[in-house]
């Protein structure tokens, strides 16, 4: 079995850590939130091993890689810059970028952003809806006018943050149980809560860890979120208005390369938007395949990652790598 190795590489003026494993055609994995290169753990190995060079980056404001100060230096123009970067340090022309939840958004931007660099993407989570008819925020102030909702309540600086770090492990424990596939389906509280909510408020402690998070699994991510904190991986959210400014050019964009979909069935993300995936198909002419794992919550590549990795290395197998 491969060995995961780890480094830093300069990227886009910052210092990028990444884990990596095997040689061959490089494939970039990003993660999502609140997660690290450490949600890719079961991935890299399998990839290496199948021949290719598979690379999982902590993102800019995660882990042990650097987090800027200012909360517009986390805006998708950066961290697709950092992305490229990585590729630049590892002298890699082009790359298969796959990515997950936050990370998944990002994959489709390297597609669209930079699509000399990017010859292939799988996204796992997350579908590429396109651009929005308006501001992002605007859109969900409508669609919950009296309801909380997460990224809502992610935009002011240093409030979810506080919440968050105030006990790192209470925060991924509840977090992680309450996405999962093994959360009680009736059990909304979680979610549907008045708009003056906390994000943690409603979710149970769950009555032991999930199947497939170990107790070494939640003290890894524990210990990195009590060092560097949450507020890198937040201040995406606090983007999606920037975002939305700065790629007015996306505006009936379609991703060309050849591109997989990996959810599960009771991921949440695919439950507030169900039209989502239909939607992917008209403007992701080059969608190969559409993959949903039953039982399995929004953390794809961890609750499954045997049925994950199968898909991954199937799509892989037929790029002209």
């Amino acid at each position: 079995m491969a060995e995961i190795t780890h480094r830093t590489v300069a990227s886009n003026g910052i210092n990028v850590h990444i884990a990596e494993a095997g040689s061959g055609p490089l494939v970039l994995m990003i993660h999502g939130f609140p997660e690290l290169w450490y949600s890719w753990r079961h991935q890299l190995r399998a990839l290496a091993d199948a021949g290719y060079h598979a690379v999982a980056p902590d993102g800019r404001g995660f882990g042990q890689t650097d987090a800027p100060e200012a909360i517009e230096a986390y805006g998708i123009h950066d961290v697709v810059a950092d992305a490229v970067g990585v590729l630049d340090a590892l002298g890699a022309e082009t790359a298969v970028v796959v990515g997950h939840d936050w990370g998944a958004m990002i994959a489709w931007h390297c597609a669209l952003l930079a699509p000399d660099r990017f010859t292939a993407v799988a996204a796992l989570s997350v579908p590429y809806t396109g651009r929005m008819p308006m501001k992002p925020t605007e859109l969900m102030k409508m669609a919950f006018p009296d309801n909380f909702f997460y990224i809502l309540y992610f935009q002011k600086p240093g409030v979810a943050e506080a919440e968050l770090d105030a006990d790192p492990a209470r925060s991924m424990r509840l977090f992680m149980y309450a996405a999962s596939g093994e959360f009680p389906r009736n059990d909304a509280a979680a979610w549907v809560k008045p708009k003056n909510a906390k994000f943690l408020d409603g979710i149970p402690e769950p009555p032991g860890l999930p199947r497939w998070l170990t107790q070494e699994d939640l003290d890894y991510y524990t210990a990195e979120f009590q060092r560097a904190g949450f507020r890198g991986g937040i201040n995406r959210y606090r983007n999606f208005d920037r975002n939305w400014e700065t790629t007015p050019e996306l505006a009936g964009a379609k991703v060309q390369q050849p591109a997989l979909f990996i959810t599960g069935d009771l991921d949440g993300v695919i439950a507030m938007n169900p039209a989502g995936i239909e939607t992917m198909k008209q403007i992701v002419p080059r969608l190969t395949k559409v993959v949903m794992i039953p039982g399995v919550g929004h953390w794809t590549q961890q609750e499954a990652p045997d049925a994950t990795n199968t898909a991954l290395l199937e799509f892989l197998k037929g790029l002209p790598l």
